[in-house]
């Protein structure tokens, strides 16, 4: 199977603590399989039925909100409709939250951040005019609400993916969801992580290095980015610089922050900035606990405390 076409098992686990119960015979076990966000999801719920099954039910409803909308791989998701269109007309809550969040991570990492990135992308990927390709990004050239009208109008030949941050999105919709419906001990992965409870130990992998730290999270989350994790073609990865054909700075960026989506943004476009621009970038969006840059040659990761 090429890189490109490489599927990932994406999981769900949780368990719902019994206040006042002093058993401990095993919780009936709850799971469910399906397809989202371009890998196959695994979704564990431990506790009884009458909590696990409305669980499941919330769970996935949440990540079919988020596929709906926002996932390249749907060929009637409202994205590919929007790319393939130039406009929506009507936006829901789910698309105000998400640009909105977009426009903050655009302005707080200095553009690097750029949903607009899908035509470069898809030029590395298969062989295009990148040249033509860079100039059609640009965030700031999105007609978005509150530019004088309802929807959302890209220019001629521009495409968006926010592939950058919707399963950030969907990560924290998806663990608020099982909070709310009674499950107290919860790692979501959905390509990020977030949990309640814990404290959940996880390792920080780097595709050249190997694992490179290890984290402790407890009611929080973590999006880890690698560009080398996946090259589009001989010179590029599948994380771009949006103004020009710079190489990444980091091998690995792991970001630590309450919210995924944030986590999932900066530790993307946290690939192209300095220790002291990402540090700020974080302290500007807030909500970010801890910074980890691995470098390119090898040495030790740069862990910064926020």
């Amino acid at each position: 199977m090429s890189a490109l076409t490489r599927r990932r098992l994406l999981s769900i686990a949780a368990c719902a603590v019994l206040a006042g119960s002093a058993r401990h015979d095993p919780a009936p076990r709850l799971r469910w399989r399906g397809v989202a966000f371009g890998g196959d999801v695994a979704i564990t719920l431990d506790g009884p039925e009458a909590i696990t099954r409305p669980a499941l039910a919330r769970a996935r409803l949440e990540i079919e909100a988020y596929e709906a909308r926002f996932s390249l791989f749907r060929a009637d998701s409202d994205l590919v409709r929007l790319n393939a269109q130039g406009a929506l007309a009507d936006l829901d809550p789910h698309w105000h939250a998400m640009l909105r969040l977009s426009d903050r991570l655009h302005r707080v990492t200095g553009g690097l951040f750029d949903p607009s990135i899908q035509p470069l992308w898809l030029a590395h990927a298969t062989g295009g005019d990148t040249e033509r390709a860079r100039a059609l990004v640009g965030w700031d050239r999105i007609a978005k609400p509150g530019d004088g009208h309802r929807g959302l109008r890209l220019g001629a030949g521009q495409a968006l993916s926010f592939n950058g941050i919707a399963q950030g999105a969907a990560t924290d919709a998806v663990r608020d969801a099982l909070h709310a419906a009674g499950m107290h001990r919860v790692l979501v992965d959905i390509g990020e992580v977030a949990t309640l409870g814990g404290p959940w130990r996880l390792g920080i992998a780097d595709p050249a290095f190997g694992q490179v730290a290890t984290l402790e999270l407890t009611d929080t989350a973590l999006a880890v980015s690698s560009p080398g994790a996946l090259q589009l073609d001989a010179q590029s990865s599948h994380i771009l610089h949006p103004r020009g054909s710079r190489r990444p700075l980091w091998s690995t960026v792991a970001v630590r922050a309450g919210s995924a989506a944030v986590a999932d943004g900066l530790s993307t476009a946290g690939c192209f900035l300095t220790l002291a621009q990402l540090q700020a970038a974080a302290q500007r969006i807030g909500g970010v606990a801890q910074l980890i840059a691995q470098p390119q040659d090898g040495r030790a990761p740069h862990v910064i405390t926020i």
